[in-house]
């Protein structure tokens, strides 16, 4: 009997949700698409279909901004997801590969390391000593086997990627085809075929894509969410759902809680109070969507193993502060200074102050 995994791939994890869209999809589908491009975009952003069956919402955003990247990797083109980190990238070309190729593990995480075999293909050199250059020797990258099958890769953190490196998948993204000198062979994409490449310029070691390699991309911008509503709805949904994932015996977080988090999260991002009547000095942090995922999940953790299944001021006053707090000399000073200006000021923040302040 296999053992639960802790996170499951989108497709297994959304399962049902995918058959019933391809049962009630009656519009014209790609070559080796498993959904419409209407369809895919359904699944993606949210929808109820005609037998009343829900469809929840895996990106919260602008629908305009899922229908170009649908649109993109149903031409020849490849699609580039962009981004300040945290602005589930990832996430969205995971889901978007599983309900185009129903298949999202396909993937090739980008490092500085990453070489152009890891892209490309590799050998079994066991083989290749034995029985010198052949198809058997031959080790297929993710993109290679993605080629083969018609559906889509996956390429994280492209910019993370040694330039030199990137620029071979020029000629897989232009001319569909995956030469191999060795064996005077080469790969052709079947139909379905395409590339969903993410990265940020934000972190440090980014290599700048090539001009001819960006040719091949249609870049699509994924913003940070608009307003404090929506960041708190992205919070709460994925809070909870990881919470379940983990089997955390606590409480399902408080809406307040999670305003409070993200309200701190952008006004520290912003350099101002929501209200625009206060400056505040900037943190050296990113501060994403992900990471105040990431305090809300740490302080539900805290509250079910050494609470009382509650999420409170306490459980997660460490972990925000060490996600504003990086650099212990810039960003103590910004995040004491916003403690004592704005959180000690706001009604019902108290418990919050004196839970970060007790850090110090």
């Amino acid at each position: 009997m296999s053992q639960p995994v802790m996170r499951a791939h989108a497709e297994q994890a959304f399962q049902h949700e995918l058959a019933e869209l391809a049962k009630s999809d009656t519009r014209p589908r790609p070559p080796n698409w498993k959904l419409s491009p209407w369809a895919v975009a359904d699944y993606v952003s949210g929808c109820t279909l005609p037998n009343g069956f829900v469809v929840s919402p895996k990106y919260i955003g602008k629908r305009t901004i899922i229908e170009i990247s649908v649109a993109t990797l149903a031409t020849d083109r490849a699609l580039l997801l962009l981004g300040v980190p945290g602005t589930a990238k990832t996430w969205l070309s995971e889901h978007l590969a599983a309900a185009t190729s129903g298949d999202s593990t396909l993937l090739i995480q980008g490092t500085s390391g990453t070489s152009e075999e890891t892209l490309r293909y590799g050998w079994n050199y066991a083989k290749l000593l034995a029985e010198g250059p052949s198809r058997a020797a031959l080790v297929p990258s993710p993109i290679m086997r993605a080629m083969e099958q018609g559906k889509i890769a996956r390429v994280e953190e492209l910019t993370r990627i040694p330039s030199d490196v990137q620029d071979a998948l020029i000629t897989v993204l232009s001319e569909k085809t995956l030469p191999i000198p060795e064996l005077n062979d080469e790969m052709q994409a079947s139909k379905g075929f395409n590339v969903i490449a993410t990265a940020n310029d934000r972190d440090r070691g980014v290599n700048d894509l090539s001009s001819a390699l960006r040719r091949r991309f249609n870049s699509v911008h994924l913003p940070l969410p608009e307003t404090v509503e929506e960041e708190t709805e992205i919070v709460r949904q994925r809070s909870e759902a990881i919470g379940r994932a983990l089997e955390l015996p606590a409480e399902p977080p408080a809406l307040h809680d999670i305003q409070r988090i993200v309200t701190i999260f952008r006004e520290l991002r912003d350099g101002m109070t929501l209200d625009r009547k206060s400056k505040l000095k900037v943190p050296s942090g990113t501060l994403s969507t992900a990471e105040a995922i990431s305090v809300v999940n740490n302080g539900l953790a805290m509250a079910a193993h050494f609470g009382d299944g509650r999420l409170r001021a306490s459980d997660i006053a460490s972990s925000l502060t060490a996600a504003v707090v990086r650099d212990a000399t810039q960003d103590g000073l910004v995040w004491k200074e916003y403690l004592e200006v704005v959180v000690k000021e706001r009604d019902g923040w108290k418990d919050l102050y004196r839970a970060c302040r007790e850090l110090q």
